[in-house]
């Protein structure tokens, strides 16, 4: 009898320490006992375990809902301005603007006949001696008055680029004439009288002549070069006129 009793108190502590091995493990800290086992019967505490491996990162959560608006800002500071930047490619040209309007009436200009100058002359005998200015005293045109029949000159009262031509009859002699201008000779012409006959010497140029400077016909040369000739059926004519002026 004895021995039965003592193999059911053995029986019973050996239920109640695995009854405090199983409350201590469902509490995860084996180093507080619980209950009245821990009270009843408690061992030395163990030594603390390893930490555990950090476990994996969870899933992203889901986006929030967009938040309100916040007030605007006050402004900042205006910045230094930045450099010039390169010059971009040249663009298409446009079309055509419309047409302007109507500009205002200028003031009145100069008068034209302020910028006129021209002679037209003959001859009425026959150049009576050489080397010295040819008298045109037929006046055909000369309303400036810029040519004397006195002296048989042109005088030069608007500078400018001139046209100066002549025609002149050949008779009895052969002929060499001069357009001299400022006792220069400009051009020269030479005409060989063949007998029995009536011939013409003509030619022309263009001169630049200042004011005041002098243009006119001589012959050229000795005597057996005079053979220039007019008479009321023969002409022997000289012209000059202005093409245009110098306006600087």
């Amino acid at each position: 009898m004895n021995q039965m009793s003592s193999f059911v108190i053995c029986l019973m502590v050996l239920l109640m320490q695995v009854c405090c091995y199983l409350e201590v493990d469902a509490n995860e800290d084996p180093q507080t006992p619980a209950g009245s086992c821990a009270n009843w019967m408690g061992g030395a505490p163990g030594y603390p375990g390893h930490n555990g491996m950090p476990g994996r990162d969870g899933r992203d959560g889901q986006n929030g809902q967009k938040g309100d608006k916040g007030e605007q800002g006050t402004s900042g500071f205006k910045g230094d301005n930045g450099n010039s930047g390169a010059s971009g490619a040249e663009g298409p040209i446009g079309p055509p603007g419309p047409p302007g309007f109507t500009g205002l009436k200028g003031q009145k200009g100069e008068s034209a006949s302020s910028y006129r100058s021209a002679f037209s002359v003959g001859l009425t005998t026959r150049v009576p001696h050489p080397n010295i200015p040819i008298k045109f005293s037929k006046i055909l045109y000369n309303e400036q008055n810029h040519y004397d029949p006195t002296t048989g000159k042109f005088r030069c009262s608007i500078p400018g680029m001139y046209y100066f031509a002549y025609h002149l009859t050949v008779y009895l002699a052969d002929v060499k004439v001069s357009l001299i201008k400022s006792g220069k000779p400009v051009i020269i012409t030479y005409d060989q009288y063949q007998k029995n006959n009536v011939d013409q010497a003509s030619s022309s140029v263009l001169l630049h002549v200042e004011t005041g400077e002098e243009v006119w016909l001589q012959v050229y040369g000795e005597e057996q070069n005079n053979g220039i000739y007019a008479d009321n059926v023969n002409d022997s004519t000289f012209m000059g006129f202005l093409v245009y002026p110098d306006l600087d």
